[in-house]
């Protein structure tokens, strides 16, 4: 806003959403106020008509004084609430709107899956089809995760990298085909089963404000002092932690605020490497980050997908280029998969993309 100078007509607006929600309360309080005044008076009237009958039917003998005193008791007890409730009774409106948005939330229709998650195998899409509302993004895909590889997703934005990735975690299920996690339709695993052995390093990483030792502790919650330390070793991180002001017990700012890019992903890749679990889905981990910490988080990332079944997205070709297989996708669907050298000799899209990338490692001023 302060780049294109436009803080005025910003500012314009919010004044105006401030006197537009003044409005709106005015015109609920004249409504309800005349309402809840002559409700309130009435509720406080009963105390007094009691104690106006009560005296009456006790000087004439028909109530016995500890009745009467009962009742009094009881009334001043029963008419406070009342008169609480008809004085929030406005709030009451402000909170029923809010209510039925939760209730909106709470009826969304949960995941379904009772069975248990194999630890670990092959990721199969049969003719997978995927959409965000009426956009189709992924087109009838099918493609195999061979376990303990690492096959590299590749193509130009927007062609349903991260799609297939989210996939493959089951943050959502797919309109049409389905995926089969080691043979088991992953539609009939339980969610919380199938990510107890999955783990994901986003490009955009997130870390709590809390301390870096409970950032780390997430992955797993039950972790020793001794296994967060040596996560942070393995990350590339335990170095940089210990010169902080309260070393593993400095707090991080809500987002990572105060830590660098490279700091906040090897943080989020000892989290990952502290979980130990078997998929690991890699999401442009590296592609934002300075020569000098991409080198290090590179170095983090190696350790972490040792031995381990790993699915990873790549901008920067160069990172991928000894995949076991690389999986070259354009407009949501397939449109090359094979080793990279395999790929250079197709000499289609991914050899395209290659040779961009090369010529612009290569441009000089």
């Amino acid at each position: 806003m302060k780049a294109y100078n436009l803080i005025g007509d910003r500012f314009v607006r919010l004044r105006d959403a401030f006197a537009e929600l003044r409005r709106a309360c005015i015109r609920q309080e004249a409504l309800l106020g005349p309402f809840v005044l002559l409700s309130i008076t009435i509720v406080r009237a009963g105390l007094t008509m009691m104690v106006l009958c009560g005296t009456y039917l006790l000087l004439g003998g028909e109530l016995s004084l500890l009745v009467f005193v009962l009742f009094l008791v009881v009334g001043s007890r029963v008419f406070d609430p009342l008169t609480s409730a008809l004085t929030n009774f406005t709030e009451f409106r402000y909170f029923s709107i809010a209510g039925g948005r939760i209730l909106t939330l709470m009826n969304e229709p949960e995941m379904k899956g009772e069975r248990l998650s194999p630890e670990a195998g092959d990721i199969r899409f049969e003719h997978v089809s995927f959409s965000y509302q009426d956009k189709e993004v992924l087109h009838d895909i099918s493609m195999t995760f061979t376990e303990n590889s690492l096959t590299a997703l590749v193509g130009p934005s927007g062609s349903g990298k991260s799609t297939v990735m989210k996939l493959c975690a089951r943050f959502y299920d797919p309109q049409k085909g389905r995926i089969f996690f080691n043979g088991v339709p992953t539609d009939e695993i339980n969610p919380e089963s199938l990510m107890n052995h999955i783990t994901m390093v986003f490009q955009d990483v997130y870390l709590f404000q809390d301390t870096i030792r409970n950032n780390i502790r997430f992955g797993k919650t039950d972790a020793t002092e001794e296994e967060i330390i040596a996560a942070a070793r393995k990350a590339c991180c335990h170095d940089f932690i210990m010169r902080l002001p309260q070393g593993y017990d400095t707090m991080v700012g809500e987002g990572g605020c105060t830590l660098s890019g490279g700091e906040k992903q090897r943080i989020s890749i000892a989290r990952a490497i502290l979980k130990d679990a078997r998929i690991i889905l890699l999401d442009e981990a590296t592609a934002s980050l300075d020569p000098e910490n991409e080198a290090e988080v590179q170095k983090a990332i190696d350790t972490l997908i040792k031995g381990r079944t790993v699915i990873a997205i790549a901008h920067r070709m160069k990172t991928i280029k000894n995949a076991d297989r690389i999986i070259v996708m354009d407009n949501g669907q397939i449109k090359e998969e094979g080793t990279h050298e395999t790929l250079m000799q197709a000499d289609g899209l991914y050899t395209r993309l290659w040779n961009i990338q090369e010529h612009i490692s290569g441009w000089r001023l």
